[in-house]
């Protein structure tokens, strides 16, 4: 493939003086972008951009993408064995295993090492201290990214707390959510034990890197495509209170926090108002109550929206034109009134042929704000 080319929209802010106006629903020069894809289709899109090792710095800046993430390495003891042919995440302890497909393949996710985990098994599992982390190397990162660039920076993302996804990876979605219905005591000792370290890192890595950081990025995953993914009360009794203590964090050091729900998710956005949350992300448009003029007219004065580019549409299945049509629109509906985010609904796929990628975010830069 000939090498291809982003020509940019006019720029009269630095990213991070847009990424903030975005936030207040304020007037940008042009829409705030984002980027996410899995590996395989980040080294075509790299590829054709000409950056032939897929430097995922050089392919932000190709594509005009907003902001970037800061977080402090981990230091501390290895927490878990890594069985045979087996990857283990060491800071959650979820296995994983080599899935092929046609093009390569991915890691994901098995043998859930606390399926039927009696009270011991949960006391036992080991689970990171905030202590263990550089600090440091992240402070100096904060300060050598956004000067030069003035990129807007964020801690967190989308696995935080993330409470049903992130405990589904290590004790399986079925015993997970059984344990939040029953409120089981050891599990939800058990759960409330990492969102405890997961507080303390953020809030250790938000004191060293005070004035750099711009917001705050949590995750969960509360929707199916059609329905909740549990009851209102069930979220409000158990998981609420754990999510108000991240966003009360945010609140501490005056950041907005952003979160990131998949599926048909509309339904808890009045809770989240509530907390304190400013902005949403993912925004799956096939899902029920998800549509860029549902949560336009819902949500569009307390709510930033970040997302509703379908990796499940145009993207993957249609033409170039296809692409940009649906980019054009969603934009026409979301654009209006400022917080809007422009960003895939979710990493983007390798069945996303490379000329749509590279669509979608040409037309994010032709398109002119009103």
């Amino acid at each position: 493939m000939a090498k291809m080319t982003i020509r940019k929209a006019k720029e009269t802010m630095s990213p991070r003086e847009r990424v903030k106006r975005t936030f207040a629903h304020e007037q940008t020069d042009r829409v705030t972008i984002g980027y996410e894809t899995n590996m395989a289709v980040h080294m075509r899109v790299a590829d054709a951009l000409g950056i032939h090792d897929g430097n995922m710095e050089f392919v932000m800046q190709a594509l005009g993408v907003d902001y970037r993430s800061i977080s402090a390495p981990y230091t501390g003891k290895q927490l878990f064995k890594i069985p045979p042919d087996r990857q283990v995440d060491q800071l959650e302890g979820a296995i994983m295993r080599w899935a092929a497909n046609e093009s390569g393949g991915y890691w994901d996710f098995c043998d859930f090492p606390l399926k039927d985990a009696t009270e011991e098994m949960f006391t036992k599992f080991p689970i990171p201290n905030p202590d263990d982390f550089n600090y440091e190397a992240a402070r100096e990162a904060s300060s050598n990214v956004n000067n030069p660039n003035q990129y807007a920076l964020y801690v967190g993302n989308a696995g935080i707390p993330d409470i049903i996804n992130s405990n589904g990876r290590i004790m399986g979605m079925e015993d997970v959510l059984c344990c939040l219905l029953t409120e089981d005591e050891a599990a939800l000792d058990f759960i409330n034990r990492r969102a405890e370290w997961q507080l303390g890192y953020l809030e250790r890595l938000l004191d060293k890197c005070c004035g750099n950081i711009d917001f705050v990025w949590l995750g969960e995953d509360l929707g199916t495509q059609h329905t909740p993914m549990i009851s209102k009360n069930l979220y409000r009794r158990v998981m609420k209170p754990i999510h108000k203590r991240f966003i009360d964090l945010a609140a501490s050091y005056e950041l907005p926090v952003i979160i990131h729900s998949c599926g048909s998710s509309s339904w808890v956005y009045p809770d989240f108002i509530e907390m304190g949350v400013k902005g949403v992300d993912t925004l799956q448009p096939e899902a029920a109550d998800m549509s860029p003029a549902y949560l336009k007219e819902h949500f569009g004065r307390d709510l930033c929206f970040r997302g509703c580019i379908s990796t499940a549409g145009p993207l993957a299945y249609g033409t170039v034109d296809d692409v940009v049509k649906n980019v054009n629109e969603t934009l026409e509906i979301m654009t209006p009134g400022g917080g809007y985010h422009f960003a895939p609904t979710h990493a983007i796929q390798d069945n996303s042929p490379t000329e749509n990628v590279i669509a979608m975010y040409q037309a994010a830069h032709d398109f002119k704000l009103h």
